[in-house]
């Protein structure tokens, strides 16, 4: 059976609704007092009215010692369909269910029950822990921390260990994100006399198109030995809205748009692909009135990180695989790196499970990454 404290830790934060478009206020400030508690000193450093990200430091700085970080935020549970309250956690056939127990609140819980352990007053090497808001919709407080805290944060930690669920095996790559507004501007009339007006959710449905086939071109021709689990960037229509009335001919339709470059990829040649691509079709609907303007949004670097770093040696220990891994998904290590940390993703929980309907984490895997937690911070630190 897990550890009671461990469970108990991760239900009051699953309690914490903290979808992005949420305030992290009462979460950070729970997170910050367990690691004050715990002999640590604690920093809630703003980003923007509700929006902080904590930083909690023990032991002398600038001699090594470990990072790990984790995100505060989940995803949204509108219009899945869950068996419980996604907010209240259920125990089920030895899984832990409830928003966000796999990505990555289970981590941050594993963290939390392990600080109490640590023997703070013989640290030789410091802890630093870094939780982040933000990250599902693009690692806007890491990024936060790289722009107006880098000075502040220095020096840090040589080695970060980020918690994402990748079912206890070290991934050392990741590709990055970046979203795209697509913003089609066409002609309003009234519904009954079409020809008079330019619709912007024509235009929009066209632009589908030329997306669709950008795409199929990067994945017959681009890095085909490429690092990590896909070798090619991808792309991900995400949101599409537009329109006012159904007698209306739309004027406005966005469509938004998620690119993922491979390691040592720049997100601005994709975006150039997109812009050649849509050439033909803008300067049409130039012609016609209207108009199509590529906007972006925000953008989270690749990761990309020696295999072979100490941290990686004492993670492959405790790992289920070894080998080493990219993963499909991106993380706040883009940004973290930045800071010139070398960032290693390894965490329990699988991230087939998250962003659906009862997600959820192993009871038996959170209980063992309490220990592995407690064992490389020993390690790496004492």
């Amino acid at each position: 059976m897990p550890e009671h404290g461990v469970v108990d830790a991760l239900a009051r934060l699953v309690a914490f609704p903290t979808v992005s478009d949420r305030p992290v206020t009462e979460i950070a400030a729970h997170l910050a007092q367990n690691a004050e508690d715990a002999g640590f000193e604690v920093q809630q450093l703003p980003s923007s009215p509700g929006k902080s990200n904590v930083v909690a430091r023990a032991g002398p700085k600038g001699r090594g010692g470990l990072l790990l970080s984790g995100h505060m935020d989940v995803v949204p549970t509108e219009g899945q369909a869950w068996s419980s309250d996604p907010f209240r956690l259920t125990q089920r056939d030895g899984q832990l269910i409830g928003r966000g127990t796999a990505d990555m609140k289970g981590f941050i819980a594993a963290v939390s029950t392990a600080l109490p352990d640590l023997p703070i007053d013989r640290l030789q090497r410091e802890v630093v822990l870094v939780w982040t808001h933000d990250e599902e919709v693009g690692c806007v407080g890491a990024q936060h921390l790289v722009e107006k805290w880098a000075d502040t944060l220095s020096p840090l930690p040589p080695d970060t260990w980020i918690g994402e669920p990748t079912d206890l095996c070290v991934c050392h790559m990741h590709p990055g994100h970046t979203t795209l507004d697509i913003i089609c501007t066409g002609r309003p009339a009234h519904s009954s006399r079409p020809e008079l007006g330019l619709s912007a959710i024509h235009l929009a449905g066209e632009v589908l198109e030329v997306l669709r086939g950008v795409a199929a071109a990067w994945g017959a021709s681009q890095g085909k030995d490429g690092p990590g689990p896909r070798p090619h960037a991808v792309m991900n229509v995400g949101h599409i809205h537009g329109g006012a009335a159904v007698n209306i001919v739309p004027e406005h339709c966005c469509l938004t748009v998620g690119i993922r470059p491979v390691p040592g990829q720049d997100e601005q040649e994709l975006i150039r692909d997109i812009t050649a691509g849509l050439a033909g079709l803008t300067e049409a609907a130039a012609s016609c009135g209207g108009e199509i303007v590529l906007e972006t949004r925000q953008s989270s670097p690749a990761m990309l990180t020696d295999p072979d770093t100490p941290l990686a040696t004492s993670l492959r220990t405790h790992a289920t695989d070894p080998a080493p891994r990219g993963v499909a998904f991106s993380t706040d290590g883009g940004h973290l790196s930045r800071l010139g940390t070398r960032c290693l993703i390894f965490g329990p929980g699988s991230i087939d499970l998250a962003h659906r309907p009862d997600e959820s984490i192993s009871a038996k895997a959170l209980e063992q990454t309490v220990d592995i937690v407690r064992k490389v911070i020993l390690e790496r630190c004492t």
